[in-house]
């Protein structure tokens, strides 16, 4: 039974689960072992209102990714704890996703009993000596931000509010706790706890007022500048600043191998997202919180072009090589730095004005050529050109949608930022599916889509993913581009050795993905709606009544539509 009075922690799992909710975490995502009795049993003890949610999530990869996509359309960390070692295994490609996007999350999970006996939680079980490590932390240790085990009970809220902050404060990023059971089990002796405090992130960074004079002098002498970015922020904000700043001084915006699009698709100055056009001819280059701008080995800019690298961390530390060339870098928040340069660059002269015409005449003709290349497309099969269209005319003006391998931005007419989301740059696949199960939880109207490969369906343990879809009425869209084959290394491949043997073999080796199993009926398990799309005439209507489905009854949906294999995407 559930004790309702407000009385103090007794013990470390309390602490732990109470300071979640003192400290901003709506849900706990939940994969559990012999190291959670303490947990469960604070779950039932303590009142409904003084601990997070907790919710069983049947892997622990997706445990991660829901919290990593919780996290794209709120703003808010949320906490994962996955049992002992071999959740953390499991746990740590999400892990390396939330690192590389920034994404703040705190994974904690078990640790096997120190103790063999004499303590409450010492070993009961074979598995509990099969499980301990050396350093069970060095799973995540080189791509969290923070580290550290549990010792006494005591220590769960201030561990929990130092983790947090840390995690949020930027550059933001994952935190990890590992958690013994007797740290968990032992009792807080009167006098031992200390009262819970408030630790929020650390304020945003504003930008060196020399370096930004610099930046805006550069700027207005340009005669051919460009911004890229790549990410944004969960509210928008910077999204709103660029779209003024890029329009009150003609300055083109591309989002080159974007994982939060930023700019809506018709703004005059946005460009779209081919790097190599983007900055050929550019005389001034600025690189807002991009970790990869370009390719250095077939983009890099001449050198007498000036480059300003803008960011929480415009180095990106994290990164072990990274040589781009670097005329300026400031470190600061994005959006504080482009407010911080429009009052520092003068008014806008005729010549702005000339520029500005000749950028929004070629964004327009950029949007119309994409529209023919898309309509050509809607054969059997169709292409990915014509499917990201027809998605993108489904969508309507706030869905999300979380792609891996799956839409093309450039083909989609997207009303504002924080509309498609792609996979990060570290390529853990398997992202995108549970990723948009924890955008639907935050937003449970709102028409969420995982557009995904047919080889990443694979890779997001689908059964576990439709498992919890349905278990926690969470009704989103899923649909597989479906080519049969591993097309992303096939490319590879290809570019590679263009006139290898390899390319020219009918079958290219550790590619196909053939026989391909019946993934509807994977989905069909699970009570899904589902339907199979091979001609892309047919796919508007297809999609039509999933979404029907999805409003009017509440169930997800899951589309598999045959998709012509591209050298290009």
């Amino acid at each position: 039974m559930q004790e309702n009075e407000d009385r103090q922690p007794r013990n470390g799992a309390e602490s732990l689960l109470t300071g979640l909710k003192q400290h901003g975490v709506d849900y706990l995502f939940a994969n559990a072992g012999t190291d959670f009795p303490p947990i469960i049993e604070a779950l039932c003890s303590l009142s409904a209102d003084r601990i997070p949610t907790a919710i069983t999530i049947p892997h622990e990869t997706a445990s991660v990714a829901m919290a990593h996509g919780y996290f794209l359309v709120t703003g808010r960390a949320q906490a994962v704890m996955v049992h002992v070692n071999v959740g953390l295994a499991n746990a740590a490609m999400g892990v390396i996703n939330a690192a590389s996007d920034n994404i703040p999350v705190l994974v904690m999970s078990g640790r096997t009993p120190i103790t063999e006996s004499g303590r409450r939680g010492s070993r009961m079980t074979p598995i509990q000596y099969g499980q301990e490590m050396y350093d069970q932390a060095s799973l995540v240790s080189d791509t969290v931000k923070f580290h550290y085990e549990m010792r006494y009970p005591e220590q769960g809220e201030p561990l929990v509010s130092r983790a947090l902050a840390l995690a949020s404060s930027s550059p933001e990023g994952p935190v990890y706790l590992s958690l013994p059971r007797e740290a968990l089990s032992a009792d807080i002796e009167p006098g031992q706890a200390t009262p819970a405090t408030a630790r929020p992130a650390a304020s945003r960074a504003y930008p060196d007022p020399e370096m930004i004079a610099t930046a805006a002098q550069w700027l207005e002498n340009a005669k051919a500048p460009v911004l890229l970015v790549q990410r944004g922020d969960p509210k928008g904000q910077l999204s709103q600043a660029l779209q003024a700043f890029a329009s009150t001084h003609a300055i083109p915006v591309a989002e080159p191998f974007s994982v939060r699009n930023v700019m809506p698709s018709s703004h005059d100055m946005f460009i779209g997202h081919d790097v190599k056009t983007a900055i050929e001819g550019a005389d001034v280059i600025v690189a807002l919180d991009c970790d990869i701008p370009w390719i250095e080995a077939v983009h890099r800019p001449p050198p007498q072009t000036k480059i300003i690298h803008i960011g929480p961390d415009p180095h990106f530390a994290r990164m072990p090589v990274r040589g781009y060339q670097t005329d300026l870098a400031i470190l600061s928040d994005a959006s504080a730095a482009i407010a911080a340069l429009s009052a520092a660059m003068p008014s806008p002269g005729s010549r702005v004005a000339e520029r500005s015409a000749a950028i929004a005449a070629r964004t327009h003709e950029r949007r119309q050529a994409a529209q023919v290349v898309a309509e050509a497309g809607c054969g059997s099969p169709m292409t990915a050109d014509w499917l990201s269209k027809c998605l993108s005319e489904a969508m309507g003006e706030d869905a999300a949608v979380f792609a891996e391998l799956g839409v093309l931005p450039g083909m989609m007419n997207l009303s504002g930022p924080n509309r498609v989301f792609s996979n990060p740059h570290s390529g853990g696949l398997g992202w995108a599916m549970p990723a948009a199960l924890g955008a639907q939880l935050a937003d449970r109207e709102r028409l969420v889509t995982a557009c995904i490969g047919d080889g990443s369906y694979i890779f997001a343990n689908p059964a576990a993913c439709h498992q919890i879809a349905e278990a926690l009425a969470l009704p989103i869209l899923t649909i597989i581009k479906n080519n049969g084959l591993w097309n992303a290394v096939r490319r590879s491949v290809v570019n590679a050795y263009p006139n290898g043997a390899a390319a020219v073999t009918n079958t290219m080796p550790l590619t196909s993905l053939e026989p391909a199993p019946d993934y509807l009926k994977i989905a069909e398990a699970s009570r899904a709606y589902t339907e199979r799309v091979e001609d892309g005439r047919d796919l508007p209507a297809a999609l039509a009544r999933a979404i029907h489905i999805i409003r009017n009854e509440r169930r997800q949906a899951v589309l598999d539509v045959r998709i012509a294999i591209s050298d290009s995407f």
